[in-house]
């Protein structure tokens, strides 16, 4: 890889200013689409280094796409790439990306939870209605995740798929990733009740939607692996809460073992990324 011109470390990190009109569309749906967060060179940079690993580190490699299951068919998934890369380290560590963060959350700072590479190969199949908070263990809603597209993504490809306003709704909140989360949840998430939000994206547009707001995104039935890299973030205040369910205690001994029940997950591998107190 070459090395990183000056210009991208200095557009990792300049400020990003939300509009009022975004911050009150993200308090009411849950969600965020937001144009030309990033210049497509800055993204077209580290693509790359976060495809590398994604494709090198696959959990599914060498199994045909008809002898998974539905979570294997939607995508690769690799956490924690800012520990595996230093260019990986570099986008994860993003202070224009963390105040967004902090700023739709209305909190003082944000740290670290985990960033993961969700790439859904050619093929690849849906992934079902879901919320992501049914995996964290933390004690509030201040959870936001940035889902970054590293090239453009048309429909065809798979992007996210919001329901507006669900980050309310508690039925399901029991319901991991799983053929029944689609089906129990696709008839309640598709009324009119939640409108349904969903767009392509250019190569700079970054979504944020909250922990507890439940989206899904189609098969990517195109011939191009749809690579997105993602950072989830959590206010920096955040406690640790008594884990209620399995995948809440492995999320638990993976991303913050060092830290009791109770207390601010505070651990080498949930730094702060950006305060208000040292902007």
């Amino acid at each position: 890889m070459s090395a990183k011109p000056p210009a991208i470390h200095t557009a990792l990190h300049l400020p990003f200013t939300l509009t009022s009109h975004q911050l009150e569309a993200f308090d009411r749906d849950g969600c965020l689409h937001i144009r030309g967060v990033f210049a497509p060179e800055i993204l077209a940079h580290y693509s790359p280094c976060i495809s590398q690993l994604a494709f090198a580190l696959n959990p599914n490699r060498g199994r045909p796409m008809d002898t998974r299951g539905t979570y294997e068919k939607a995508f690769i998934q690799v956490v924690n790439l800012w520990r595996r890369s230093a260019q990986a380290h570099e986008l994860v560590s993003s202070q224009r990306l963390a105040r967004i963060a902090a700023d739709l959350l209305g909190v003082n700072g944000v740290r670290l939870y985990h960033d993961q590479a969700l790439y859904k190969e050619p093929g690849g199949g849906i992934t079902p209605w879901h919320a992501d908070q049914y995996y964290w263990p933390v004690e509030t809603d201040r959870c936001v995740t940035a889902w970054i597209p590293l090239q453009a993504t048309p429909l065809s490809m798979g992007p996210l798929a919001f329901a507006a306003g669900s980050h309310r709704y508690l039925e399901g909140r029991g319901l991991p990733i799983s053929d029944d989360s689609e089906r129990m949840l696709a008839q309640t998430m598709g009324s009119t009740q939640f409108p349904l939000l969903q767009q392509p994206f250019a190569l700079g547009d970054i979504s944020f939607h909250l922990g507890w707001t439940y989206h899904r995104a189609g098969a990517n039935t195109t011939a191009t692996p749809r690579k997105v890299m993602t950072v989830i973030y959590m206010d920096s205040t955040m406690r640790l809460a008594t884990p209620a369910n399995a995948d809440q205690e492995a999320d638990r001994q993976t991303f913050c073992p060092d830290t009791q029940v109770g207390e601010v997950i505070d651990g080498p591998l949930t730094p702060i990324l950006w305060s208000r107190d040292h902007a």
